[in-house]
């Protein structure tokens, strides 16, 4: 069955049309992934869905026994509520259906007709099967569930409501949409405000709820977990792919390949047409001319490839500092509890880092006493020689509100003429008179980018960055990624966006209850790595650690003899590698096999015997590279040495 129909929904808000045409369904056990640019009409065509704005032309329409529930960006709460009393406002029809099914059963005891016991009787099975069929019997354990999973601790859920940041309200409404169970939610950036561990609660609750759902996120991760299809917006018009983000990326290059050799084609037809009509117009060969003039204007014009192209962004080329580029000895600091205490910390030439744990545990202000804006507590930080830094706040203070752009990206004391500033933003998506209106009129794409553009301006070997991604869309936080890739100084980030984590950082420093840890290696190491810790919990090893403890005891054997004397090392199989690097790709392996496997075990999977077969095809095409991997890894720790 069909669960939303939208047709040919048309929105204006100036000249050019921001939605022209808009046609598309959703069943179901969709979860649909709505991806776009900044600026496209993303969040405008879900006000429209959900009847928070009119469209200028077309429309939509729900299944007559379905309920669509929207997330609200601005929170409105009634004065004097609590967490919890505003949480289960949203159980409001199930509590309503338990107050009657008791007062139906109190005049089923007192009856003493027998059609009015027969009523009755039928009316409370009624009632019954409903509360049994929405789980109506444990409503304090469902909204203890959601809070805690979005991150609200046992002891704010009595909390007022007025006493709550910004950012627990929004958590607030996105518990009471998730409680509402509607069969269709749409959700406008719903891990914004949310730390890696409520995200990753929310991903899996979206998978497992069984609602069908449409959602706008630049959480490339998110947007992998959760969809199975995806809706892209541009231009004013949507295309649907099948799959998530991943599979989107793959086909829409697919696409693009195949459109732009038809738009390429088509247009060097039409221009050797007109250089013929052009050359033969009142010559011999008129009349030929003529019948191509006609064949021309009855061609159908192929519309240009659908490409949505990056910023090119790019770091300016980083001077060389010392080998160690930072060090921290035993620092700490506290406000009103302790953030951090005795920590130490070496950052050296080239290592690209990321900070990341749960909203609160103090990573911004670690940053901060990392550049000396704050002093620590106790302990002390030295940078090394020859480092300058480069500071991306989140807060975006570096750029002047009533300086026109192309003045705010110049560094202090830097001289920089308005052309060279003009190519720096045009790097950064920032193009014609968006640079010259002030920054305040600036969209939070726009200021971001213009933030990079300023902070790519200043000679700095040492990017500190703080959440750099927020406001970015997918195709702007790709172009950062390869800009950070490709810089060749020290990166040090803190950032709640996994994929950007996992593509720049080699280097982890993760917070931890009571304790910041290092991890060598990206997202996917760290992800490894605490499974293993939950899958086993006794070992204080990893397996990654038994495999090097049990190579290097066998190439101790190999080495030496009984009299101590060294035997002959056999010959070498593969290629010289760094245990280290062997290590990483090994883990990265693992991990890809165990979400294979997640993929293999999903429903909409088991129904699709061709999807089946391509993914054991790769789950076998995996443990074979994985056995090399060991094999080499063997080899590494007996003759590296």
């Amino acid at each position: 069955m069909i669960l939303l129909s939208v047709r040919q929904i048309r929105k204006h808000f100036g000249p050019d049309p921001l939605l022209d045409g808009v046609t598309f369904d959703v069943r179901p056990e969709d979860r649909v992934g709505l991806v776009g640019p900044n600026g496209c009409g993303k969040t405008t065509l879900l006000r429209i869905l959900a009847g928070r704005e009119d469209p200028d032309g077309g429309g939509h329409e729900l299944h007559g026994s379905a309920r669509m529930g929207y997330l609200e960006q601005q929170p409105v709460f009634e004065p004097g509520r609590t967490l919890w009393d505003e949480a289960r406002e949203a159980l409001r029809d199930l509590v309503e259906l338990q107050r009657e099914a008791i007062a139906v059963a109190d005049a089923l005891a007192t009856a003493t007709e027998a059609d009015e016991l027969a009523r009755l009787a039928a009316r409370y099975d009624r009632l019954q099967q409903e509360l049994h069929h929405r789980d109506a019997y444990n409503l304090d354990y469902k909204i203890k569930r959601v809070l805690h999973g979005l991150g609200f601790a046992q002891a704010t859920l009595h909390q007022p409501i007025d006493t709550l940041s910004g950012g627990e309200q929004n958590r607030l409404m996105l518990a009471r949409l998730l409680l509402a169970e509607p069969d269709l939610m749409l959700l406008d950036e719903p891990s914004n405000h949310l730390d890696l561990e409520a995200t990753a609660w929310l991903e899996e609750y979206l998978v497992t709820c069984g609602a069908a759902v449409i959602l706008v996120s630049h959480d490339r991760s998110s947007l992998d977990r959760i969809t199975n299809r995806t809706l892209e917006l541009f231009r004013g018009t949507v295309e649907f792919y099948p799959g998530n983000f991943s599979a989107y990326k793959r086909q829409k290059a697919e696409r693009l390949l195949v459109e732009r050799r038809t738009y390429e084609k088509q247009q060097e037809e039409i221009a050797k047409a007109e250089d013929f009509i052009r050359r033969n117009r009142y010559g011999q060969k008129h009349a030929q001319a003529e019948d191509r003039r006609k064949k021309l204007a009855r061609i159908e014009p192929v519309a240009p490839p659908r490409e949505i192209t990056p910023p090119p962004m790019a770091f300016a080329p980083a001077s060389r500092s010392g080998d160690v580029v930072l060090r921290a000895e035993r620092i700490s600091k506290a406000f009103d509890r302790v953030l951090f205490e005795n920590l130490d910390l070496d950052v050296t030439r080239g290592q690209r880092w990321a900070l990341i744990g749960p909203n609160g545990c103090g990573k911004t202000t670690l940053l901060r006493c990392l550049l000396g804006e704050i002093e620590p507590d106790a302990g002390r930080v030295c940078l090394g020689q020859g480092v300058r830094p480069g500071y991306f706040d989140q807060r975006l203070v570096s750029l002047d509100e009533a300086a026109s752009v192309v003045d705010a990206v110049r560094p202090d004391g830097q001289a920089m003429v308005e052309q060279k500033r003009r190519d720096l933003l045009a790097r950064f998506g920032i193009v014609g008179p968006a640079a010259l209106q002030p920054v305040g009129r600036l969209s939070g794409g726009e200021r971001c980018r213009a933030a990079l553009a300023r902070l790519a301006a200043s000679e700095t070997n040492l990017l500190v960055l703080d959440e750099p991604t927020n406001h970015l869309d997918l195709w702007a936080r790709e172009a950062l990624e390869a800009a950070l890739r490709r810089f060749e100084g020290t990166v040090f980030l803190v950032s709640h966006d996994r994929y950007l984590v996992n593509q720049v950082a080699d280097h982890l420093l993760v917070a931890e209850p009571g304790r910041f840890r290092v991890v060598e290696g990206n997202y996917e190491t760290y992800q490894h790595l605490a499974a293993n810790h939950r899958d086993e919990p006794s070992k204080s090893a990893t397996d990654v650690e038994a495999l090097r403890a049990k190579a290097i005891g066998a190439g101790d054997r190999m080495h030496k003899d009984i009299g101590g004397h060294t035997s002959k090392a056999r010959r070498r199989q593969f290629p010289y590698r760094k245990i280290e690097d062997i290590e990483r790709q090994i883990l990265a392996h693992e991990s890809e096999i165990e979400r294979l496997h997640h993929r293999l075990a999903l429903p909409e999977t088991q129904r699709a015997g061709d999807r089946v077969r391509e993914l054991m095809a790769e789950i076998q095409k995996r443990q074979d590279a994985l056995a090399t991997l060991h094999a080499h890894w063997e080899e590494a720790a007996e003759l590296n040495w």
